[in-house]
């Protein structure tokens, strides 16, 4: 079974250019697909409807979960493991032990964040990226848009409507 998708590619030398054209083909009802730009683009993301991202959220639970891992072992060790009374100080003196709290929950907090971030991207070694056009890398912007499923007259209206809105190509592609 195959998974080749086959997509209409906008192409733009202008970054303002972008922004307009993606407001009025939205407004126009058609669905992007993706946009490709070689700089981050202030406003894209709204521009395309996309919904804010709960990766901080996620954040925050890893790091509380690195301070109860911290704050745990402290206590274990402490108490149980290896309970050391040295001039009768208590056995969880709770601000000697700020660094290795803080140095936890920033590690739980990077690498859970880090590993979150690569599956919600589909990101892992060995997989092959799928470019649309590699001058997206370098100097030109795109728009996609997904054809299956799509007829002749979607296809035409589309390009007619990228080609007004300023692209300076318009093609077909299969990935």
């Amino acid at each position: 079974m195959s998974d080749i998708k086959k997509y209409l590619v906008g192409m733009f030398d202008d970054d303002d250019v972008l922004l307009h054209a993606v407001s009025h083909i939205r407004g126009a009802g058609y669905e992007i697909t993706d946009a490709f730009t070689p700089f981050p683009v202030h406003g894209l993301e709204h521009e395309l409807g996309l919904q804010p991202t709960r990766l901080h959220t996620a954040g925050f639970f890893f790091g509380a979960t690195g301070l109860t891992v911290a704050l745990s072992m402290i206590f274990f060790i402490n108490k149980f493991n290896y309970p050391t009374d040295v001039g009768g100080k208590p056995f969880f003196g709770l601000l000697a032990y700020v660094p290795i709290c803080f140095e936890h929950t920033v590690l739980y907090s990077a690498i859970g964040m880090t590993v979150s971030f690569y599956y919600l991207c589909n990101l892992y070694p060995g997989k092959t990226p799928k470019i649309i056009d590699e001058r997206t890398t370098d100097h030109l912007f795109s728009l996609t848009f997904d054809l299956e499923n799509r007829d002749a007259a979607y296809i035409s209206a589309v390009t007619e409507l990228l080609k007004k809105e300023g692209a300076i190509e318009v093609y077909q592609k299969e990935i």
